[in-house]
């Protein structure tokens, strides 16, 4: 049986999408010895891929999401290939692709969330690009022979949103992966072979010298709370930050909050909405001093500290150097409004780092009584 597997998402800087399609591809690399496999990939992460079983070959695919060239190119490359069976690791898939496939659904926030603040672009590019959004996910829907949900929240959503038979539905739960290395000083923490002896001791040092150098490469200082992942409206971040502000001004005055993910469109709004917003708390303090000083009153209190000192961005981080932001964090918090599973608090977890998330949609399916539950609606 030849299957293919579209994997022009992969790898970490493809973001949360990127990172299951790598680990999906990995563990049938381990799984499966006999089926043979055809993976697509983009001309970005062609040589990121390198199979390791070889009934596994890749091709190129240099097709660009949601576009013109995916619905028409993408699909004749498919048939060229005569695939017995293709899975479409997004909800994407060609409307003209008509042979037995696979699709799997993240989500459906795009359906939940169905506003152009969403999106840089204008609101009638953006109407149009919903309008597309339903076209192709209800035909992958009706399509697939077999539609992966990565959590019950999802599977209930596409029947509610869709009315898809729900044994046409399987769901299948992502996981936590060691794609996250220990940080030097975890690994020198565990290891049993040096045992109390001075090398032992020496290299545990070294280790966390190595932590304390990437900390203070991203000018990290501890405490700090951190968030890994994208800075999409429904990721809420900006009442994360609201949420910072206030513990930053009562009880944690040296807090700083992390936020890790790319530098994009999404990322640079939030950090110029913070910029502005501290600007303006600056002009205030300023005023404040000058009236204190005028009426020879109390001393004035610095409140409105720098939050570009206090928040920091790092953009992408590289695996090596994630495990030791995760582990030297206090907490992981997750504020996301809508989600369909929730992997990085997940993955926080496995590095013994406590948890808060908000309890919206899937988080609390996902994380059960492991996490610590806020209204994300309410930044106190």
């Amino acid at each position: 049986m030849i299957i293919g597997i579209d994997a022009r998402f992969f790898g970490p800087k493809a973001k949360g999408l990127g990172r299951y399609t790598q680990k999906l591809i990995e563990g049938l690399e381990q799984a499966d010895r006999q089926n043979d496999y055809l993976v697509f990939l983009r001309r970005a992460n062609f040589d990121e891929y390198q199979p390791q079983n070889p009934r596994f070959k890749k091709a190129l695919a240099d097709w660009q999401w949601y576009s013109l060239a995916e619905q028409i190119f993408f699909p004749r490359q498919l048939y060229r290939r005569k695939l017995d069976l293709m899975h479409f690791t997004h909800f994407n898939a060609p409307l003209f692709y008509r042979r037995p496939m696979v699709v799997t659904i993240h989500d459906l926030i795009l359906q939940r969330w169905p506003t152009h603040k969403n999106n840089f672009l204008s609101r009638a590019k953006y109407f149009f690009k919903n309008l597309g959004y339903k076209i192709v996910i209800r035909s992958a829907l009706a399509r697939a022979k077999k539609i992966i949900a990565v959590s019950r929240f999802v599977k209930d959503d596409i029947i509610k949103s869709f009315g898809v038979a729900e044994e046409k539905i399987s769901v299948i739960y992502e996981g936590s992966s060691s794609y996250v290395i220990a940080s030097p000083a975890q690994a020198g923490r565990s290891n049993p072979v040096d045992g109390g002896n001075s090398s032992g001791l020496l290299h545990r040092r070294q280790a966390v010298r190595n932590d304390s150098l990437c900390l203070e490469k991203y000018g990290i200082k501890k405490p700090y709370l951190l968030y890994v992942g994208n800075a999409y409206p429904h990721k809420n971040l900006a009442r994360l930050a609201e949420a910072f502000k206030l513990l930053r001004n009562g009880q944690y005055p040296d807090l700083q909050l992390v936020l890790v993910g790319g530098d994009d469109y999404f990322y640079r709004q939030l950090r110029d909405k913070i910029e502005k917003e501290c600007h303006s708390e600056r002009s205030e303090e300023s005023r404040g001093s000058v009236a204190t000083r005028a009426t020879d009153s109390i001393d004035s209190s610095p409140t409105a500290q720098n939050d570009n000192q206090k928040i920091i961005f790092t953009d992408f981080v590289p695996d090596k150097e994630l495990g030791a932001l995760y582990q030297n964090a206090v907490l992981y918090v997750f504020p996301s409004l809508c989600e369909g599973f929730g992997l990085p608090p997940l993955e926080a977890m496995a590095q013994g780092v406590p948890v808060a998330a908000s309890s919206e949609t899937s988080l609390p399916e996902i994380l059960g009584q492991a996490a610590h539950y806020f209204d994300g609606q309410n930044p106190a």
